[in-house]
């Protein structure tokens, strides 16, 4: 087994929506497994705190961070098109159904080619664990094959993933949908079983149920997933209230209901599991009714403004205070950036919009909110909050080590600078060249090393 490690210097984590701790010195204990052990500020030195945990600078390995670098939590994206990684930055003033019938589905439909997904996965996931997205909740294709596929992809690279096959037998071409429910529903069993078989622990993998969204979907499907998540006590993502276009479709289709929350908690799908995407239009009995159900909402800011008929800013202050679960997510096939940083940026110009459009009554967020909204907001929605999202005792070592002084785009470190000074900086001016080094449950997936060491957290 290998050694326990020590990360010691600046460290910055959330540990409410609202409460950022900013660290000039800080000790952080990683045992063999990738588990913390401890997380304690540098008014004691590294041989106290190993003390109290009955070890030895000996039994360690200690790893100082320099002057100019600092470690975070890893970036969790709560809404993530695996197979759209190819098609980022297309169809941007278009439509969301034109997007979808013009752009979308002849580029998703391309993985029923199993050599394609083979081709493309391998890139996505690398280039998400780049941009220290530590933790991803994908859609797959509609395709059984593909999305084992990037199944095994995930887990051979270490990334954290929630994947599902996406569910859709209507509202599409005839090339790319279901050919019926019952071949849609045996897809996502087989599918299920695979991630079962590769990873029966779930260390980094979990299923998650993909209805794209009621449009594609008939009633029967919609019911009988949800059926298979409430038996099977499985997670949810699909899309909420994306837009008018899409909003107004979806009563057509369902003219029973009056909106989409009470459409999906019809069909047993709107629960403390659910993960909502974009959320953009919503009525004070959706939010009521999101919040008594404990579902989560993924907040996509650069897809919302970018594609689907309109410049919208989802209403994320009237979210959080009523209690409901955010997180970011980059939607990148709907979006120009793959960037968690830029998605934070991106959050935050939302938000002005909103508290404009308002005339004050919906404040703008905060950067302890959008760091948040980034790590521990997102594993709360993607339903892993207690194994990770921050640095408290017990949770995977999901981490990046960012560098300030490399050369870049982002904001010089200047000598005066205070560590939150230069936390800003990063977040509004950095990127992935900043990230130096990547963990998922201690293994190290960027870096100038990929050491592994030992068994990855349990998390279903």
């Amino acid at each position: 087994m290998s050694p326990v490690r020590v990360f010691t210097g600046k460290l910055a984590h959330s540990t409410s929506v609202n409460k950022l701790e900013l660290y000039e010195l800080a000790h952080i204990v990683v045992d063999d497994r990738g588990i913390i052990l401890a997380l304690q500020d540098g008014t004691k030195a590294v041989v106290d705190v190993l003390a109290k945990l009955s070890l030895s600078l000996q039994e360690v390995e200690v790893h100082n961070l320099s002057p100019s670098q600092f470690i975070i939590p890893g970036f969790v994206d709560t809404h993530n098109h695996a197979p759209q990684w190819s098609q980022r930055g297309l169809g941007q003033s278009m439509h969301i159904l034109d997007w979808l019938n013009t752009i979308t589905f002849p580029n998703e439909a391309r993985f029923a080619d199993p050599a394609h997904a083979r081709r493309v996965y391998p890139s996505c996931v690398d280039g998400f664990l780049k941009q220290g997205i530590t933790t991803a909740s994908y859609y797959g294709s509609m395709h059984q094959e593909a999305t084992k596929i990037l199944s095994d992809v995930c887990l051979e690279k270490g990334q954290r993933a929630l994947i599902g096959k996406c569910n859709m037998n209507r509202n599409a071409p005839e090339y790319y949908r279901d050919s019926s429910v019952a071949d849609s529903m045996e897809a996502t069993k087989a599918c299920i079983a695979h991630i079962e078989r590769i990873d029966p622990g779930h260390r980094l993998l979990n299923y998650v149920l993909t209805p794209r969204f009621a449009i594609c979907c008939e009633g029967d499907l919609l019911s009988q997933l949800g059926q298979l998540g409430q038996e099977g006590g499985l997670r949810t993502q699909t899309h909420f209230n994306e837009a008018e276009q899409e909003i107004l479709a979806t009563k057509d289709l369902f003219p029973e209901f009056d909106n989409e929350a009470d459409l999906y908690a019809h069909y047993g799908l709107l629960t403390d599991r659910s993960i909502l995407a974009h959320c953009c239009i919503m009525t004070d009995y959706e939010f009521r009714k999101l919040a008594a159900a404990g579902a989560g909402v993924a907040h996509c800011p650069i897809a919302n403004m970018t594609v689907g008929g309109g410049f919208m800013a989802a209403p994320i202050r009237t979210f959080l205070d009523y209690g409901i679960k955010v997180g970011l997510g980059t939607d990148s096939g709907g979006g120009f950036s793959s960037s968690m940083l830029d998605a934070i940026r991106q959050a935050l110009v939302a938000s002005y919009s909103r508290e404009a459009s308002s005339k004050g009554k919906e404040p703008k967020l905060s950067i302890e909110e959008v760091f948040y909204l980034a790590t521990q907001g997102g594993a709360d929605v993607c339903g892993l909050g207690s194994q990770v999202g921050n640095f408290d005792k017990g949770k995977a070592f999901d981490a990046l080590i960012i560098d300030t002084d490399v050369d870049g785009v982002m904001a010089p470190r200047e000598e005066h600078d205070t560590f939150r000074v230069i936390f800003e900086k990063f977040l509004l001016t950095g990127d992935d060249r900043n990230i130096r080094e990547v963990f998922v449950g201690g293994r190290e997936v960027k870096g100038l090393k990929q050491s592994y060491i030992g068994s990855l957290s349990g998390s279903k």
